[in-house]
């Protein structure tokens, strides 16, 4: 069975739709939105809402880890929009990630098994998923005489995306499940070759809770993505191969494999 796999896809709305060809299987990993782009700042919602400038400034705060610093300058921009309150910043934000999830979810391939990034908002999916999309979140399906378990968010973080979960949360969700052949997520297990991002020079948040799973169920593979430019994009976790399945935004191309 070949599957194609991408994640991280950030309004890369184009070269999504053309992403399931020749597979038995079209996986998505969640990020669907594009609320920052880091190589051409004039995109995502941020620029539209702002301008280009700022996105750029804002980019270089949240790179340096001065996350304090970009909250006070993004407060700023949004007064200088006349917004000064969190819930009606929200509901314009919400505005425009209701207009990037139309187009995306009308390109995402059919069928597709989908699950959310840390970036993804929940809540807002029903209004646009289609029939043919099967969006799984701490779940196990059968497939090919094989158990796959889907786990979609990220962890708590100074970035403060829409879908993050407490770590002790996200390891219930996790060992729930109980033991699979496949797993899927969003982020990555715990590990400095995997979490470790170079272009943007920082560690990205792995999970704890998912390096226990592997060393207790060992699955035959983990596929997540999240690591936009990691160190290492594969490595065995004891008989584990624990894949990171690529930066779709940036290479507009699926991680292809047979299982």
């Amino acid at each position: 069975m070949r599957l194609n796999i991408v994640s991280d896809v950030h309004g890369a709305t184009e070269a999504v739709s053309a992403a399931a060809q020749d597979c038995d299987v079209f996986i998505c990993l969640g990020d669907l939105i594009l609320f920052l782009d880091y190589d051409e700042p004039e995109q995502g919602i941020y620029a539209d809402l702002f301008g280009a400038d700022y996105a750029k400034t804002y980019i270089a705060l949240r790179t340096a880890n001065r996350f304090d610093e970009a909250r006070e300058f993004s407060a700023s921009a949004w007064h200088g929009i006349g917004v000064f309150h969190q819930q009606d910043r929200w509901n314009v934000l919400q505005e425009k990630v209701r207009e990037q999830y139309e187009v995306m979810f009308a390109a995402m391939p059919r069928p597709a098994l989908i699950t959310y990034g840390n970036v993804d908002v929940p809540a807002l999916w029903p209004e646009f998923v289609q029939p043919e999309h099967r969006v799984l979140d701490g779940e196990v399906i059968e497939m090919n005489g094989q158990k796959w378990g889907f786990l979609g968010g990220g962890l708590t973080s100074p970035m403060r995306t829409p879908y993050e979960l407490d770590p002790a949360e996200y390891s219930e969700k996790l060992f729930a499940m109980g033991p699979v052949d496949i797993l899927f997520t969003h982020i990555p297990p715990l590990n400095p070759l995997l979490n470790y991002d170079t272009v943007a020079r920082r560690f990205e948040i792995g999970s704890e809770a998912i390096t226990r799973y592997v060393k207790k169920y060992s699955p035959k593979y983990h596929f997540f993505g999240h690591v936009h430019q990691p160190q290492r994009s594969r490595m065995r976790m004891g008989s584990t191969e624990c894949i990171n399945v690529g930066h779709f935004h940036g290479n507009k191309v699926p991680f292809v494999i047979d299982v």
